[in-house]
């Protein structure tokens, strides 16, 4: 299990670092419904994760996935094409970065998320954790190294549910310096939407880049 752990860590600390779904909660927390929304965005990012997850658990089974205590053919198949997916979405992300920073736009949604009911919001959070370009192919790829570990059922769950933990502290973040600072949390939280905003392009094409890179490493090892 340690093993497997090990192999998730990388990927799960990727889908942390996402600036977007970062500065969705902080508005979100900005709102008069904060504190039940935050909460509601965060629990729909828990759960896109862990389904996703679950799904890959499921195809792969327990230990079919697994010969000779190595992976086996498909999942290094599956994470070659992951790498070059996300590989591809980096240099189209580098391409369309703003020259000047302080050019970058969010997406026209976000000025109406102050009006969105507590069911869209925890669809949102779903639909950027588990629907997300970066996020859905790392949360496969972890659930594919998962399950090629060859571990029993509760082993597996365990390891996903740690992979769970720690892709979603990049959202917790947020919830936890609000329900912690109260008022006082608006201006560190301001500085975070602010930084996230201005650097989201930039960040996500590197982590596209050095992510794929990865992907296509562990996909090659594997197939060869």
């Amino acid at each position: 299990m340690g093993h497997a752990v090990g192999e998730v860590l990388g990927l799960a600390a990727g889908v942390a670092v996402s600036p977007l779904p970062i500065v969705a909660i902080i508005l979100i927390l900005a709102t008069p419904r904060g504190g039940l929304n935050g909460p509601l965005f965060a629990l729909g990012w828990v759960l896109g994760l862990a389904a996703l997850g679950a799904i890959m658990l499921a195809v792969g089974g327990t230990g079919g996935a697994a010969g000779h205590k190595h992976p086996a053919t498909w999942v290094g198949a599956l994470k070659l094409a992951l790498g070059v997916l996300l590989v591809f979405f980096g240099a189209r992300q580098w391409r369309r970065r703003p020259k000047d920073a302080a050019q970058a736009q969010l997406p026209k949604w976000m000025a109406a998320i102050d009006r969105f009911t507590p069911a869209k919001i925890l669809g949102l959070g779903l639909l950027l954790s588990a629907a997300n370009v970066k996020n859905a192919p790392l949360t496969i790829a972890a659930g594919a190294s998962i399950s090629s570990a060859g571990l029993p059922v509760p082993q597996q769950i365990g390891t996903l549910a740690i992979f769970v933990v720690i892709a979603s502290l990049g959202v917790l973040a947020p919830l936890a310096v609000y329900l912690v600072m109260g008022e006082r949390a608006k201006t560190v939280l301001g500085n975070w939407r602010d930084w996230a905003a201005l650097h989201n392009v930039a960040v996500m094409a590197v982590l596209f880049f050095v992510l794929g890179l990865k992907l296509l490493g562990d996909g090659v090892g594997i197939l060869a």
